[in-house]
């Protein structure tokens, strides 16, 4: 990489020395105009080394680098029959350098999240064809239509199981989703002890609690009307919403809707707390449930394994995360080590939740798509091409944590001397975050392992 300082100061010296050593004051104007011509020179030489090397290291090019995919771009990355161009390798390109515009989140996010892949048999399971990244307009029509009644399906299933319960009397109340950790982290219920009914109740005491920060990111959503607002909470059932505003029932009605229905696609893992975090931000976007609801199935297809009752995926990825740090900063790892918290468990919740509850909403939507993005270049078997930033990942996430820790290096090596107070400190970071240095930090981490590897 470019030694900048060294530059600005060989430029400086050569200027006094041009501009002050000449015993001819008449020179000296031609002297500094060729001194600045040579100086624009060498700084257009460095930008062009720089970006061909895959460092973009300059503020204004971190910048460009970061502008994300507009409405033009997008279209213009579409075929007359509407197929992604090339495979769809350079619109993968540009949502992981720079995100998604708002205004086209909607159309983006299923192809980031694998929608989709035509489903050539539905009952309890699916399986899949694989269009992906290479499907035309006409075959996303058709798969569309085919979730949408899949997914209509699973909502009468769920009804059906509501109508059914309502007649037997129950005295059983789950306190599973009212119990937290002290350490705030969520409590994960056993899948194979509660049924559909324990999970829906689950769910709507969930659904109440469920925050408000998406209200900006969706005008059309936050300005629903009273009266719509309350049928679509009477037709999912759901009643205990007390005074809440009409927005926030609305919301809270489709996270029920759509939760409930991926508890009958998915009954090995049904619902544990921490997915109404994962789901609350597709709502914002997904201003359907049907298409919601696959976008979320599409998401857990990794994360699902986050809520298995022996943890063991949770436990894998921090091993990934604590792996990470001893590698990069071998200092740090033996703190934790003398803390006992090399196992990372301090951060549970930010990989449970993939940093829903350490990022502002905004940066959350960021965040999800770049590493949907990641997964999406990987799943397209572009594994091993290394784009300007870095090769992709099925792990961008894990190697964002890591960057988290690292980035409070000193706060950990210096003040904390317990395992509580590192988690403390964890539990109280959202909106203290950059996000796009922590990608930074994160690309540079996989940039320089895959160097490394090969």
């Amino acid at each position: 990489m470019l030694n900048w300082s060294w530059v600005e100061r060989g430029i400086g010296s050569f200027v006094m020395v041009a501009a002050g050593g000449s015993s001819n004051g008449r020179w000296r104007p031609f002297v500094t105009l060729a001194v600045t011509a040579l100086a624009g020179l060498a700084l257009a030489v460095a930008l062009v080394v720089s970006s061909r090397s895959g460092c973009l290291t300059l503020p204004w090019c971190r910048e460009k680098r970061r502008h994300p995919l507009t409405r033009k771009e997008w279209n213009n990355f579409f075929s007359r029959d509407g197929k992604l161009r090339g495979g769809g390798i350079k619109f993968l390109a540009k949502v992981r350098s720079g995100g998604v515009d708002p205004s086209v989140r909607a159309e983006v996010w299923p192809f980031l999240l694998g929608v989709y892949v035509q489903i050539t048999a539905y009952d309890h399971l699916t399986v899949w064809c694989s269009y992906d990244m290479n499907s035309s307009r006409a075959e996303r029509d058709a798969i569309r239509e085919q979730r949408r009644k899949a997914y209509e399906k699973l909502r009468r299933q769920c009804h059906q199981s509501a109508d059914g319960d309502d007649k037997r009397s129950s005295t059983d109340e789950t306190e599973s989703s009212d119990s937290q950790s002290s350490t705030g982290e969520p409590t994960m219920a056993n899948p194979a002890a509660v049924d559909l009914a324990t999970w829906q109740r689950i769910i709507r005491l969930d659904a109440i609690r469920a925050d408000a920060e998406w209200i900006p990111y969706s005008p059309p959503q936050a300005a629903v009307r009273e009266a719509e607002a309350l049928r679509l909470a009477s037709a999912v059932g759901f009643t205990d919403y007390g005074d809440m505003e009409p927005c926030r029932v609305y919301h809270a009605a489709r996270l029920v809707a759509v939760l409930e229905a991926y508890a009958l696609h998915d009954p090995e893992i049904g619902y544990c707390q921490g997915m109404s975090d994962l789901l609350s931000p597709i709502l914002a976007v997904m201003e359907e449930d049907d298409e919601a609801f696959w976008c979320f199935v599409g998401f857990m297809k990794r994360a699902r394994h986050n809520f298995r009752h022996d943890q063991a995926g949770i436990q894998r990825q921090l091993q990934v995360v604590s792996k990470l740090i001893k590698l990069h900063d071998a200092d740090l790892y033996q703190h934790l080590e003398k803390l006992q918290a090399e196992d990372c468990a301090f951060a549970f919740r930010m990989v449970l939740v993939a940093l829903r509850r350490e990022l502002t909403f905004g940066q959350t939507l960021c965040l999800w798509e770049v590493m949907w993005a990641d997964q999406a270049a990987v799943r397209a078997g572009y594994r091993g091409r290394r784009t300007r930033s870095a090769p992709p990942t099925d792990d961008l996430l894990l190697y964002v944590i890591a960057a988290c820790v690292l980035q409070r290096r000193k706060a950990i090596m210096e003040r904390f001397n317990s395992v509580a107070e590192i988690q403390k400190e964890f539990n109280n970071i959202a909106g203290q975050l950059d996000i796009w240095k922590l990608l930074d930090d994160a690309q540079g981490m996989v940039a320089a392992l895959h160097d490394k590897i090969e």
